[in-house]
């Protein structure tokens, strides 16, 4: 409550003479807080709470700096209050992917809704070239060996350790700590481009121009496969393998007609982008355990199946990867009522 009372403290500094009502507009993963915030005209804005000693608003800052500069819809930075974690943002409104999406799995013509998909889908593969096409090394934190691997350890800490509540044994854990220097080698030989790092469905907002993007600031300078992962293999929306494949094509051409250092042959670059979501999916897993046993937010358990499917699939696919299934099955299979191998 009482930073509640500093953040409409602080924006009756900033509008003294206008009447508006407060509300909440979105939950965050982190420690963040979003408010809707409605004046007597209708007009509506977005406050960013930040709380200092766990967030840091900068990165926000400089990200839209770099994404607003090239040419994707990003919130404007109307006012900050760095020393109490306030921003004060313009509205993208409140329609995500997400629920435009879930909106028209209820419309019984496929056409339009496949075409409401592909249209939507577009418009983010379109911003995420402009990204990536301003991408340069020295302004974002590099992705690297140290922070890739952190992700990769939520995987035991937190999905073997609480949600399977296993612990490898000697053996396990050895080939656990060599499949995780497999993913590494290839996560980290892999061209670097700005890395969003959470562009999903319910970070890309329904606007004009299209997408509005949010959550953008942990932003990083990493793998050009990355985001791509995180677009079209959601953990939030399940999409068939052969829409993801058309679209991850037309991606790779235009990339290529952009001179981005995409690999030369498309194959080589499936298996970057599939090497690269086994790092993502183990990350999330690790993640959505945390989240649940730590934050309690136990709303994210449901959307493991999905997440742990993207993975499975990929291990089938690989050979490489194939004791990392095998681990699965172990350790999965010690958890009473837990389906192995989900399906869909």
């Amino acid at each position: 409550m009482e930073r509640y009372r500093l953040l409409e403290n602080w924006l009756l500094e900033q509008f003294p003479d206008r009447q508006f009502t407060l509300s909440p507009a979105s939950a965050d993963a982190s420690f963040r807080r979003y408010f809707r915030v409605k004046f007597d005209d209708g007009r509506t804005l977005i406050v960013m709470d930040a709380p200092p000693q766990q967030e840091d608003c900068r990165s926000f800052l400089q990200v839209a700096n770099l994404f607003s500069a090239a040419g994707v819809h990003v919130p404007e930075i109307l006012a900050q209050d760095l020393s109490h974690g306030f921003l004060l943002l313009s509205d993208l409104g409140s329609t995500t992917f997400l629920q435009a999406l879930n909106a028209n799995s209820n419309n019984i013509d496929s056409a339009v809704r496949d075409a409401d998909a592909s249209r939507l889908y577009s418009d983010a593969t379109n911003a995420l070239l402009k990204i990536q096409r301003v991408s340069r090394p020295g302004l974002l934190p590099d992705y690297d060996e140290a922070l890739l691997l952190r992700e990769l350890n939520l995987f035991p800490d937190w999905y073997l350790a609480y949600h399977l509540q296993v612990t490898p044994v000697a053996g396990q854990k050895a080939q656990l700590d060599a499949i995780f220097r497999l993913i590494l080698e290839n996560n980290l030989a892999q061209p670097r481009v700005f890395v969003h790092r959470d562009y999903h469905s319910r970070n890309l907002m329904v606007t004009s121009p299209n997408p509005g993007i949010l959550d953008f600031q942990d932003a990083v300078y990493g793998p050009i496969t990355y985001d791509l992962v995180s677009l079209f293999k959601d953990a939030y929306i399940r999409w068939d393998e052969e829409r993801i494949l058309d679209w991850l094509i037309r991606y790779w051409e235009e990339a290529r007609k952009l001179q981005l250092p995409v690999a030369a042959s498309f194959p080589d670059f499936y298996r970057d982008f599939e090497w690269m979501g086994v790092q993502r999916h183990l990350k999330v897993l690790g993640i959505f355990a945390r989240l649940n046993y730590r934050d309690g937010k136990s709303g994210y358990l449901k959307d493991i199946p999905l997440v742990a499917n993207y993975l499975r699939k990929a291990c089938e696919r690989y050979r490489e990867l194939n004791p990392l299934l095998a681990l699965l099955d172990r350790w999965e299979s010690n958890k009473p009522g837990l389906k192995v191998g989900y399906t869909f």
